[in-house]
């Protein structure tokens, strides 16, 4: 009822479109405002064409590409490997024991009985023979010669007239490095050095690229290893500081220096050693020596620094007086020290060679106040002891026996080698090798008798005392043009290494034959023998 009501409402004022829309498009034929029911009515298909698909089908374009042709290829290959081997053996012949005929029996017998006593009596005299004591058979193969290794330079350093001053070992043996300076005359306080190491165990190795490379603003005059860290490395400079670098860190190398204070030395810094210290054998201290008459030990401490720690001062008033010296010049009162050595057997016990070309036994354990004028943090003490025969000029090199605790070698600007014992004042041997300087005296650490020296004439000389205590065994010529050599240094890991730096601003590193490097029978005996006749 309500719908009906609606749509009559809806008619009268309703316009045509919703009229025929309620009647299904077409008025009740029962009059007009009168509702006529709703009918179904089928109309034609409304088409509407699409344009977007004719324009589409307009701009359809046709593409098509083509690749390079491949390019193919057939092979074969056929082989064919025949071997036939044969082998063909005899048959074999069973052996036996050649039978002895028994008519022989008794003469063997009775030859045995006849030597039976004289056998014997040679066997006991053979077991009582010392002939062959000492013998020990070498199967090594047997290398006639000393050749060279590796010739080694920084042609920076060359280029700039630079000389070799120093060489050293690390402590594995397979790093060599070098120090430049300048040993002859000028004023080289100012002039830019370096340090070079090279490993010589690392492959493709460049003998003139060194594998770290430390430039100095002053000369460098001397170098020595750590005897436990293979990175470290210590060094004197002209100027006369001591410094520490570590070689792993090539960009910023430094560890430790001294700097320029009253306790740094005034001169030029000839000899750095590395000293375990006395209550820690696994930590080391560095002593120094100079022209300035001053023997200092440092300890590295923090922010990088040097700390004196002790210092000794050789003072003319206080030598020992048993060798008649010359007298030094008027108002000098300082003994230049040139080089150090320690004993290997003592670690207290020391040699320095000296400016005036005597040899001093000194001591660390020494307690006498030294009657020196220097500035100095610690108390400075007199190290001398002993006071041996002097050499006709300065000295430049030490060394100690490693198989003797009293028998050092000492090498002079006279060009001579004195073999001294540390109980007596006169040199038990004065070899002349040079007409020129001798820079350098080095024992070797596995041949009790045989030292090397470098001369002012170019040349590497080898002795070994068991065979001539006059003349070199072997002569090396390191520089062609007899250019000095300046220093060297045997390799105590790989003992048949012996490194050589020169004026030439190069290091050579000789291999030493087998008769450098192998103890011959007795040759302990006779070292001892030849320092038990120093002493009489």
């Amino acid at each position: 009822m309500a719908t009906r009501a609606q749509l009559g409402q809806l008619s009268p004022a309703g316009s045509a479109g919703a009229e025929a829309l309620a009647t299904g498009g077409a008025l009740s034929a029962e009059g007009p405002g009168r509702p006529a029911p709703l009918q179904d009515e089928t109309l034609g298909v409304a088409s509407v064409p699409s344009q977007w698909r004719g324009v589409q089908g307009i701009r359809r374009e046709t593409k098509s590409c083509q690749t390079a042709s491949i390019a193919t290829a057939e092979k074969a290959a056929q082989t064919r490997k025949h071997v036939d081997a044969e082998v063909q053996t005899e048959a074999p012949v069973p052996v036996s024991a050649p039978s002895v005929s028994p008519h022989d029996d008794p003469r063997l017998a009775a030859f045995l009985r006849r030597v039976e006593a004289m056998v014997i009596r040679e066997l006991n005299k053979n077991w009582q023979s010392h002939a062959f004591d000492g013998f020990e058979v070498n199967w090594t193969e047997q290398q006639p010669t000393v050749t060279c290794l590796h010739t080694l330079g920084y042609p920076p350093a060359q280029g700039e007239g630079l000389h070799v001053t120093s060489v050293s070992w690390n402590t594995t043996g397979s790093v060599v490095a070098c120090a430049y300076g300048r040993l002859d005359d000028g004023d080289w306080s100012t002039l830019k050095s370096f340090v070079c190491a090279w490993n010589l165990d690392r492959r493709g190795l460049n003998p003139r690229q060194p594998s770290a490379v430390v430039e100095v603003p002053s000369a460098v005059m001397c170098l020595a290893f750590h005897p436990a860290q293979p990175s470290y490395i210590a060094g004197g400079l002209y100027s006369g500081e001591v410094l520490v670098w570590d070689m792993s860190h090539p960009e910023d190398p430094l560890l430790w220096r001294t700097g320029l204070t009253d306790d740094t030395h005034t001169d030029p810094v000839y000899q750095v050693v590395w000293l375990p210290e006395p209550r820690h054998s696994h930590r080391f201290q560095v002593l120094s020596v100079a022209t300035d008459g001053k023997v200092l030990l440092w300890q590295g401490v923090g922010a990088g620094r040097l700390q004196l720690t002790e210092g000794f001062a050789l003072v003319v008033q206080q030598l020992p007086k048993n060798t008649k010296l010359k007298k030094p010049p008027r108002g000098e009162t300082e003994v230049g020290a040139t080089a150090v050595a320690f004993s290997s057997f003592d670690p207290s016990l020391f040699v320095l060679g000296t400016e005036g070309g005597f040899p001093l036994q000194c001591s660390l354990a020494a307690e006498e106040a030294a009657l020196a004028r220097m500035p100095s943090s610690v108390p400075l003490r007199a190290p001398a002891r002993l006071t041996f025969s002097p050499h006709g000029g300065p000295i430049y090199s030490v060394s100690c026996s490693p198989f003797h605790r009293n028998l050092f070698l000492s090498a002079g600007t006279d060009g001579h080698i004195h073999l001294y014992s540390m109980l007596q004042a006169q040199p038990l041997a004065s070899l002349q090798l040079s007409h020129k300087y001798l820079f350098a005296v080095r024992w070797s650490p596995v041949r009790p008798l045989v030292f090397a020296a470098a001369s002012g004439e170019g040349d590497v000389q080898l002795f070994d005392l068991q065979k001539s205590s006059q003349k070199p065994t072997v002569s090396i010529k390191q520089t062609q043009d007899e250019s000095p050599v300046y220093c060297l240094e045997f390799n105590h890991q790989q003992t048949q290494l012996l490194a050589a730096g020169d004026a030439k601003g190069t290091v050579k590193v000789w291999q030493l034959s087998t008769e450098f490097t192998e103890q011959g029978p007795r040759e302990t005996e006779d070292l001892e023998q030849l320092a038990a006749e120093v002493a009489t």
